[in-house]
């Protein structure tokens, strides 16, 4: 019987690797994973690579992690976000790699990886120092820069609604960059507030089919991102 329900915090990320780039769900305070977080925190993976929209607020979340000094780079479109002082210190210390993508680009080069396509060409950055060492073309008069796809190991993200299968709902705008990083990811972790039998999501309302989840675990009473 399929079931990609997992017991606890700690068995859903149990086996994530050093080294490993972890896709990291989250628009502002909306839609972080913060239970999948903290846990990654305690299993300890270290030299990791966090692919995320911004650097964290405060010292909780995507911050904390930054905190441990386990983090080797961080990929982003907001790394200097209201809050974000524990990535400006590393920063400034010379602790931490940064490699600033574009909102629009960094949720196309996930998609791209999940659909497999081997890159697309985007005016995005084009004439900037973003585009440096990245080939250029230009396209009806207008310079277009090649990115490439962007994949991830693992993918953490907050679901609403999830069953054994690893089919999702999302609240709001919580979906986010959720069912494009799900695509992206070799690994798919999945923190849901309610867990349903099957046949308890209408298959119109799944946004992101469970071909693309591996582990599902329930957080009923999730913590709101930006607190301690």
């Amino acid at each position: 019987m399929l079931n990609k329900i997992v017991p606890s915090l700690a068995a859903a990320v149990a086996d994530i690797q050093d080294g490993s780039t972890i896709l990291v769900g989250g628009f502002g305070n909306a839609g972080i994973p913060v239970e999948l977080i903290d846990a990654l925190i305690d299993q300890g993976a270290k030299d990791l690579t966090v692919v995320t929209n911004n650097a964290g607020s405060g010292r909780t979340d995507v911050a904390k992690l930054l905190a441990t000094g386990r983090v080797r780079k961080i990929v982003c479109s907001y790394p200097r976000s209201a809050g974000s002082v524990v990535f400006e210190e590393l920063f400034a210390a010379g602790k931490i790699e940064l490699e600033l993508v574009p909102q629009g680009t960094l949720s196309e080069r996930m998609r791209a990886a999940g659909a497999g396509i081997g890159g697309f060409f985007t005016p995005t950055a084009a004439g900037t120092r973003l585009a440096e060492g990245k080939e250029t073309r230009r396209i009806e008069g207008r310079e277009y820069v090649l990115e490439k796809p962007l994949k991830g190991d693992v993918a953490l993200i907050k679901a609403e609604t999830a069953d054994r299968w690893g089919n999702l709902t999302f609240r709001l705008a919580a979906r986010n960059f959720a069912p494009t990083m799900a695509m992206a990811a070799a690994l798919t972790v999945v923190q849901a507030r309610k867990l349903v039998d099957l046949g308890g999501i209408d298959p119109e309302q799944v946004v992101t089919p469970g071909v693309f989840v591996d582990r599902v675990v329930e957080v009923s009473n999730p913590a709101p991102a930006g607190q301690a």
